[in-house]
């Protein structure tokens, strides 16, 4: 009779019981399958055996526990048992039951000997130092790495390119110096506490998986919480806290567990702080208590020279060390054939572009947003050779206006043509859509995709007969649109049909600080026509790899 082939469930199954029980045999008989194919299966799947000796290793420490728990009666019964063989050597007559007796003492004195050694082991894996291993760290990192473990600086600056390995690194690195310090705490910082879960939370709980993977004990005594959003080392105590640079009485109001202190500070997406004064503040009300600390600021390198992180990287200072990096030292199937296929395009098509996303260079002198606009005429002829087309609505009245944006998006040649567009002051919803349907050829077939803000305004256009929706939004999605929109390779914008975009996305720069400088913010103001084309093509951007 012909085998019946495993699914997937039974072989996943398989591996379980055989981490419980540790034995081919006994998993083979839960299993109804041969011993043979239990061992096929376990060895097809390298991590089992990390996993059983793990559990062996939660075994052996639940064990000592327990004992550590029973020590008192384990010596009185030991105490008792002397006695009563003491008892019996007075007594001739009874000899014969020291045999009993000092067959159970010899049991006992074997376990306590085997318990001495294991404690002794515990003990020992508790003086591990441990250290990321080389298969971890790509070959731009090494240098920089002994330079955070001999703690030659205060502060580093890890700035770089697209798919360089910085956060990697860094949760890595810091899952390590916990490791390494008991006494440490750690805060990782966002401008925007709403975006920390789903960033460097998830990149932290990362960092200690992978470290896992060559110390199998770190991540079992790590416990991550929501709600507050932590990770608490069980073991010692330590926390690691992450907060939004946006509540900055949530981060001054940080009290680390008695005899620890914040001794690792990140911040991630560095570049969109508001300007040294509020980093300054941040470090002043957190690094205290402790005399080892280690600070890290980690960005995609902003293009403009007058950005704030690009003007004061240049300022001398003997404490702070800039380390860049960038995809070509990173191994290639860390990444994907895909990933470099993109780069090596993108460098084919704007080589200032590729410099800026990719190598995190320097590549502009002002605080333009978008330094990928081409201003041409678009032509009926090429118009009517686009495959597929958006349409954006960004509500307002008056003194901010609605506007309506018509475009094509070419995700092979990652091109975006902006071909027509109405822009209008103190206009009904109804007239608008009359508007749009005489003047610019919509019909009801036509999605439009508006802004959720206004949810009234949606439903009035749903009853004029529009196929209209409002756009998906979420933690962070103004900044990663227009990052993507500033990524592609071209916006090509027809200033005769599009004045307004054209004048937008042109004149459209980062927000300054009060000393003038340059940040990642992006200012909510004369960018109508940008936020309805962020709209339009919010089915795209929100889709990975675009």
């Amino acid at each position: 009779m012909a085998r019946t082939k495993l699914t997937d469930e039974q072989k996943q199954k398989i591996i379980a019981d055989y981490i419980e029980t540790q034995n081919l045999r006994e998993t083979a008989r839960l299993n109804d399958v041969s011993d043979m194919t239990v061992k096929r299966i376990i060895d097809k799947d390298p991590s089992t055996l990390q996993k059983v000796e793990q559990k062996k290793q939660d075994t052996t420490m639940n064990l000592l526990d327990e004992m550590d728990r029973h020590k008192e009666k384990r010596i009185k019964l030991l105490t008792k048992m002397v006695d009563r063989m003491d008892d019996k050597l007075e007594n001739i007559d009874m000899f014969t039951n020291i045999k009993d007796l000092s067959t159970a003492y010899g049991i006992m004195m074997d376990k306590e000997l085997k318990f001495a050694e294991m404690k002794r082991y515990k003990e020992e894996s508790s003086d591990i130092i441990i250290s990321i291993p080389a298969k971890d760290m790509p070959r731009s990192f090494v240098d920089v790495y002994r330079d955070i473990i001999d703690r030659k600086h205060f502060e580093y600056w890890l700035e770089g390119g697209r798919g360089s390995d910085k956060s990697s690194m860094w949760s890595e690195i810091v899952a390590e110096l916990l490791e390494n310090n008991p006494r440490m705490c750690a805060l990782l910082i966002r401008k925007v506490a709403n975006t920390l879960k789903d960033s460097v939370y998830s990149q932290m709980q990362w960092g200690i998986d992978k470290l896992g993977e060559t110390y199998p004990q770190v991540p079992t005594h790590w416990k991550s919480t929501k709600s507050p959003l932590e990770i608490v080392n069980e073991k010692t105590g330590q926390i690691i806290y992450f907060r939004g640079a946006d509540d900055p009485v949530k981060i001054k109001s940080i009290k680390p567990p008695k005899d620890k202190y914040i001794g690792i500070v990140v911040y991630e997406e560095f570049d969109q702080m508001n300007g040294m004064n509020e980093v300054g503040t941040i470090d002043r009300s957190v690094i205290r208590g402790g005399e080892d600390f280690v600070v890290f600021r980690v960005y995609n390198t902003p293009p403009s020279s007058q950005h704030f992180v690009n003007k004061e990287k240049k300022i001398p200072k003997a404490d702070r060390l800039i380390h860049r990096s960038d995809y070509r030292d990173v191994p290639k199937e860390w990444l994907g054939q895909k990933f470099f296929d993109e780069a090596e395009y993108m460098q084919s098509v704007n080589e200032k572009q590729y410099r800026n996303i990719y190598l995190g260079e320097e590549t502009g002198t002002g605080g333009n947003v978008f330094e990928n606009i081409e201003l041409r005429e678009i032509t009926d002829e090429e118009i009517s050779t686009y495959d597929y087309l958006y349409q954006g609505i960004d509500f307002g009245w008056f003194p901010d206006p609605l506007a309506w944006v018509k475009c094509c998006y070419n995700p092979s040649q990652r091109t975006l043509y902006i071909f027509d567009e109405f822009v209008v002051n103190k206009m009904s919803n109804q007239d608008v859509w009359n508007t749009l349907k005489e003047e610019k050829g919509v019909d009801e077939d036509d999605l439009i995709i508006a802004d959720s803000a206004e949810p009234k305004s949606i439903g009035d256009f749903k009853s004029y007969g529009a196929l209209i929706k409002g756009a998906e939004k979420g933690a962070g999605s103004v900044d990663y649109s227009m990052k993507w929109l500033a990524s592609l390779t071209k916006i090509v914008i027809d200033p005769n049909r599009t004045p307004e975009c054209a004048e937008e996305f042109s004149t459209y720069e980062y927000e300054q600080d009060k000393d003038g400088n340059y940040i990642s913010g992006y200012v909510d103001a004369d960018n109508h026509t940008i936020d309805a084309v962020r709209y339009a093509l919010n089915n795209i951007w929100r889709k990975k790899g675009q």
